[in-house]
């Protein structure tokens, strides 16, 4: 899927974008099943909390601005389900992760019309943490990206830096995980803008963040995360709980028995 010089770009850099990963075709359907998952299950409110806001957005702005967002698309949609195991996406992964590649979520990130949510530079580490870097964050486009409605941006070569300390706390209590305004800033970022059907792929240790969606139509994504089954998860989203192996094989780990089939109590 990757040659070596996309595989070294990666390692470089932190990011890599993959063209046409999706055909047109996938990418109507995933589109219609996004917007049928919006109608039914997904939730619009304010997005992420922090002090950030008032450094990303003038006061009418902030008051204004939403995110529309859903975990786990791939429970509720065949279409996304197939997507999260597609075999061109699993064997990039296999290239960029190693052999035996584990997804570990999905999440949609819709930033909606004139005021759709900015986001904040943060290390995606701060909301599921791992142990090593063996872990790549996927951004399956439904829509063209740019500069005007938000395309995602990376502080080039910020994943060598491993973990960094969030800021989770303000005076007025907690927040949403997110590297200090005053240290971090977008104007230091590389723009990655993308086409419909396209994938943009990081680790989980790159800075990144996207300025606000200024256009009159929503820019949709969904995030798709995936990691080496022995990268051991140290807190967040979705601890403890074992996803489907899209690549490869998952082998025991000291102390682990075999998943439990137990339901509710």
């Amino acid at each position: 899927m990757l040659d070596q010089k996309q595989v070294q770009s990666y390692h470089d850099k932190g990011y890599l974008h993959i063209p046409e990963v999706f055909s047109d075709e996938e990418t109507d359907l995933l589109e219609s099943e996004l917007d049928r998952l919006v109608s039914d299950w997904a939730v619009t409110d304010k997005g992420w909390s922090g002090p950030w806001r008032e450094k990303y957005m003038d006061e009418a702005t902030e008051k204004e601005s939403k995110l529309t967002a859903m975990h786990d698309l791939y429970f509720y949609s065949e279409a996304w389900s197939k997507a999260v195991t597609n075999p061109r996406l699993a064997s990039a992964m296999s290239q960029l992760i190693g052999p035996n590649v584990e997804l570990h979520h999905s999440t949609m990130h819709i930033k909606p019309p004139e005021t759709g949510h900015p986001f904040p530079m943060h290390q995606d580490w701060a909301f599921y943490q791992h142990q090593d870097e063996r872990y790549v964050d996927v951004l399956v486009h439904l829509d063209d990206t740019s500069h005007e409605n938000g395309e995602i941006r990376f502080l080039s070569g910020s994943h060598k830096s491993g973990a960094l300390e969030h800021v989770t706390q303000t005076s007025d209590g907690p927040c949403t995980p997110h590297l200090p305004t005053d240290e971090y800033n977008l104007s230091d970022t590389v723009p990655v803008p993308a086409k419909r059907g396209d994938v943009v792929c990081f680790c989980i240790h790159t800075i990144h963040g996207s300025h606000i969606n200024q256009t009159e139509k929503a820019r949709r994504l969904v995030r798709i995360g995936y990691r080496a089954p022995d990268n051991y998860q140290l807190a967040g989203q979705s601890l403890g709980r074992p996803g489907l192996m899209v690549s490869g094989y998952r082998s025991p780990q000291k102390n682990q028995g075999v998943f439990s089939n137990a339901g509710p109590a």
